[in-house]
């Protein structure tokens, strides 16, 4: 794992969930980790934590929905390192279960905003510190290729980030940028509260496990062909 030493990761969501295993996997194999989300609070909580591992890590509050936030949060990273070398868009926001004719427009507004467009805003703003060589991984979970009833919003937010990053591979291979798509199944956060508040934990997979597994994506020789990485059960086996 020493290919990981000193390289510089920028997560998003980075202070909870899937975000904060994946900044503990790196931070603990030597990156330089930058973690965003909205919750100062947290955030600089978490930098303490990641500190921990001995390595550099940088808290930087940045709501992704937000152009102009995104902008200036990579104007801070471009001040703090001259590249990054793993991007990880892994931000994103969950909704109440309804049907398509009860679910209000501010919701169905909000998780496209955060889940499709927030994944855009960051990825455009952070390609032009990343040299060939590097890695996007858009964390995009099962619901991009399976569909839940009552998650219209969550479900078209995520095929939508699936479309942008099958395109976008296919836009940075001249660059020899790697893109891949994370497809995790029912994963231990908390996110379930927001819509199933009562979901078999214990029948999930961890954050742990799925950052292990990007770990692995992360470390395969230069030459070698991964697009997606899938792991874990579906809702459907709850």
């Amino acid at each position: 794992m020493k290919i990981l030493k000193s390289k510089v990761a920028v997560i998003t969501g980075g202070s909870r969930g899937i975000g904060l295993a994946l900044a503990q996997t790196l931070t603990q194999h030597g990156c330089r980790v930058v973690i965003t989300g909205r919750d100062p609070r947290k955030l600089k909580e978490t930098a303490v934590l990641l500190k921990q591992n001995k390595t550099e890590v940088t808290a930087l509050p940045c709501d992704i929905s937000d152009a102009a936030q995104v902008e200036k949060l990579f104007k801070a990273v471009k001040k703090l390192y001259s590249s990054v070398d793993i991007l990880v868009n892994n931000a994103g926001v969950a909704q109440a279960l309804a049907s398509v004719d009860q679910l209000p427009v501010e919701v169905w507004n909000r998780l496209i905003a955060t889940n499709l467009t927030g994944t855009f805003l960051v990825t455009r703003a952070a390609l032009p510190l990343m040299p060939a060589g590097g890695t996007i991984v858009n964390n995009l979970s099962v619901a991009a290729v399976h569909a839940f009833a009552g998650m219209a919003a969550y479900n078209a937010s995520k095929a939508g980030a699936l479309g942008f990053t099958n395109v976008l591979r296919e836009d940075l291979r001249k660059r020899g940028i790697r893109v891949l798509a994370l497809l995790a199944g029912a994963t231990d956060t908390e996110i379930w509260n927001q819509f199933w508040p009562d979901a078999p934990r214990e029948k999930m997979i961890s954050p742990e496990t799925v950052a292990q597994a990007v770990l692995h994506a992360l470390t395969i020789p230069a030459k070698a062909s991964i697009e997606e990485i899938k792991i874990g059960p579906t809702i459907g086996v709850l």
